[in-house]
């Protein structure tokens, strides 16, 4: 079956016309945009059409996000994709939103937000783990969810909220859809990452709702990626300046499973590092793997699009090293990044490290004095070089990355033959190289834009722009995508081109 369809549509006036472009909406903890995306046998065009910040604020008692203020940079743009696609004479034919996982924001009967969203990165749900864990056993909670045990995982922040009557909790990405088109769904990928899905019915567990005192209708229904929320609010519409018919598509919207559905992977079996402010490292599955040695391990497994399973592990990611350059620049050393690695790549190979997925990071601010801590606690020493620290975190996060897939081959019975990196590391070349010497295996690195594909393709998928499952999808997003590989080195100084 050819990847590609363009099946005629018939307009107001009976003519015919072609899907359109689709806008996506792609916001990560620490960015946004809204992009247009154009399908053809050449693969996707991706336009950018508005970016803006995002991050966390100190507001009412915790670490929250300015949700008000990121919304209203979806407004705006979605408004300069309306004005883009009409001065090219094109038509939007929906909008999808993704974010990141966990996060989630009350609203009342009403519909309206009674307070802005907590960030995973407040502290307050690592007070509630107890209480949980007390309540339900955590190999129960993993028989059922076989989700990895973080503690800001969902679960744990609903059991600090003091009294949820009235209300009802929407996921950051359905809150978005919900003040865009007024209908109130769950998206199932990231469901998935709260801790009160069933892993293998594909349903909410109820039974774990019941036991923390939730009520089962906190959050709404389930609804698949490709399904739709329903068309915009004609308020919205107007503001936005787009026809009140536009349908906002459920999508991956956590965006690992977006992320993960445009990796170019061929019939090969492969791994996956989704690598940005986190990385998200493992395998694409058919069925989860929910063993007790899989939980001692602390792999999940997720919902990604057309029921696949993530099974994968959080490993830090290029937030310490962002958190480390803010850090710098606060003292006045800004240097480019490329001149950074450049000096990182010509240090020794056998530098001390870190365990870059420690909690103890998660929090923003003097990042490289607790990376200088952490070496000092394993008894070696750092130094305050950025460089020395810079090489600590590529060498840290690509230790991580082997050690995560050499543990997935061996939890999910399956070997591994070549590693995708997608997302903005895979513009890192000497994380790319460093991690292609620490797993043995060839690295293919690309595309940067992996989630504002797989979000686009699931949503040309839907409106017949785009056929067939996933192995189609990543035809398109190869046809399209100039990929790098990088083959294993004895020496990360042997080939090594910045």
């Amino acid at each position: 079956m050819s990847a590609f369809a363009s099946p005629p549509q018939r307009g107001a006036g009976g003519g015919v016309r072609t899907p359109g472009v689709f806008a996506a909406v792609d916001i990560g903890a620490s960015s946004g945009r809204v992009m247009l995306g154009r399908v053809s046998g050449e693969g996707v065009e991706l336009e950018t059409v508005h970016r803006f910040p995002n991050g966390v604020v100190e507001r009412d008692g915790g670490l929250r996000w300015d949700f008000d203020a990121l919304y209203a940079e979806v407004l705006e743009g979605l408004r300069a994709a309306a004005t883009v696609a009409a001065v090219q004479g094109e038509r939007i034919a929906s909008i999808g939103i993704d974010t990141w996982a966990v996060d989630y924001g009350l609203v009342d009967d009403a519909g309206k937000l009674v307070a802005q969203p907590f960030s995973y990165r407040d502290d307050r749900s690592r007070t509630a783990v107890a209480h949980v864990h007390g309540t339900l056993d955590p190999a129960r909670l993993y028989q059922t969810t076989g989700l990895q045990f973080l503690q800001f995982n969902t679960i744990y922040q609903l059991a600090t909220e003091q009294d949820l009557d009235g209300l009802h909790a929407l996921l950051i990405p359905d809150l978005i859809a919900f003040l865009l088109t007024g209908v109130r769904g769950t998206e199932a990928t990231n469901a998935s990452t709260t801790g009160l899905f069933d892993a293998v019915a594909g349903e909410w567990a109820t039974e774990f709702f019941t036991a923390l005192g939730l009520r089962k209708d906190l959050f709404p229904p389930l609804i698949q990626p490709g399904e739709a929320y329903g068309d915009l609010l004609p308020d919205v519409a107007a503001a936005v300046g787009l026809p009140a018919e536009t349908t906002v598509v459920a999508v991956g919207s956590h965006d690992t499973a977006s992320a993960v559905a445009a990796v170019p992977a061929g019939n090969e079996a492969f791994a996956y590092i989704s690598s940005g402010t986190w990385s998200l490292v493992g395998l694409e599955l058919k069925h989860p793997v929910l063993t007790e040695a899989s939980r001692e391990a602390n792999f999940t497994n997720e919902r990604g699009v057309d029921g696949t399973i993530r099974y994968l592990r959080n490993v830090g990611g290029l937030w310490l090293l962002s958190e480390c350059q803010r850090a710098w620049a606060g003292e006045g050393f800004q240097p480019e990044l490329s001149a950074l690695l450049a000096a990182a790549a010509a240090l020794p190979a056998d530098g001390p490290q870190i365990n870059a997925d420690d909690p103890g990071f998660i929090a923003p601010d003097n990042m490289p004095g607790r990376i200088r801590a952490a070496v000092r606690r394993a008894g070696a020493d750092l130094g305050d070089d950025p460089a020395a620290i810079t090489r600590c975190i590529m060498d840290s996060l690509a230790a991580g990355y082997a050690r995560t897939i050499t543990a997935a081959e061996r939890l999910a019975d399956r070997p591994v033959e070549v590693v995708h990196v997608v997302g903005g590391g895979s513009q890192n070349a000497l994380l790319c190289q460093l991690t292609a010497n620490a797993t043995g295996k060839p690295v293919i690195a690309g595309p940067v834009e992996a989630t504002a594909l797989g979000n686009v393709l699931v949503q040309a998928r839907a409106a017949g722009a785009a056929t067939g499952g996933l192995p189609h999808l990543r035809e398109i997003v190869a046809a399209g995508t100039t990929l790098r590989r990088y083959e294993p080195l004895v020496s990360v100084h042997e080939g090594y081109v910045p």
